[in-house]
């Protein structure tokens, strides 16, 4: 797929990562993806992907799910330069904006997609691949009657599990108490998965606070991480 491209749907699908907004992309993010995704940009694909070649040496893997503007990815990566970040998005302004910052940077640890992680998930990721898995500040959907279309589901959370080593985690963080609480019941319906904490946990060192989040919480806001690991 071309980067600059909206990502399509070759079939209705019960399952999404993403909701498509649109988004101006300024000069700087396009020139950023045109310039340096041959570098650290990957395109989707319909067979297995290869994540040490890819990342062009073997370390531990960690999918980011829906990073935003890249910001806090390219600071995690930084943070844990002995794991390797596939981080995947579909909004071509945050697309451009993370890679703009691996560019800036030097950041050698991070692969970017921009598709739908469900099929990338589905497509391209083997078994037992996975270290972590990071999903920070999910679409919250708000109203009751949104519900169904939330991320952290049981049937998505099942296709995720395959691809998890024994040993691996699952990172989950929302600003929304009522989505925190959905995330702790769905996660704790695995009997394969156990919980770090007795409930939520207390925010990972390599986690940093985003500026949306320091916001919120000068508001009054909480903010709930999970940390489930696969046995």
């Amino acid at each position: 797929m071309n980067p600059s491209d909206s990502p399509k749907q070759q079939h209705p699908r019960s399952i999404k990562s993403f909701v498509l907004r649109q988004g101006h992309m300024t000069p700087a993010q396009q020139r950023a993806i045109d310039e340096n995704w041959p570098r650290f940009g990957l395109d989707f694909q319909t067979a297995p992907l290869d994540l040490n070649t890819a990342f062009g040496r073997a370390a531990p893997k960690i999918l980011e799910i829906g990073f935003g503007m890249g910001a806090a990815t390219a600071e995690i990566a930084r943070r844990l330069p002995e794991k390797d970040f596939l981080a995947i998005d579909v909004h071509g302004p945050g697309v451009g904006n993370l890679c703009k910052l691996i560019a800036e940077q030097g950041i050698a640890n991070i692969r970017v997609m921009r598709h739908d992680a469900v099929e990338v998930v589905e497509t391209m990721l083997a078994e037992g691949s996975l270290a972590g898995i990071h999903i920070f500040f999910p679409d919250p959907w708000h109203k009751k009657r949104h519900h169904k279309r939330r991320l952290i589901q049981p049937p998505f959370v099942a296709k995720l599990l395959p691809k998890l080593q024994s040993g691996g985690y699952i990172h989950l963080a929302t600003d929304w108490e009522e989505y925190a609480a959905q995330m702790l019941d769905v996660l704790n319906s695995f009997p394969e998965l156990q919980n770090t904490a007795e409930n939520y946990a207390p925010t990972p060192a390599y986690r940093p606070e985003t500026k949306f989040e320091a916001r919120g919480k000068r508001l009054g806001h909480g903010v709930w991480d999970l940390v489930f690991t696969k046995r």
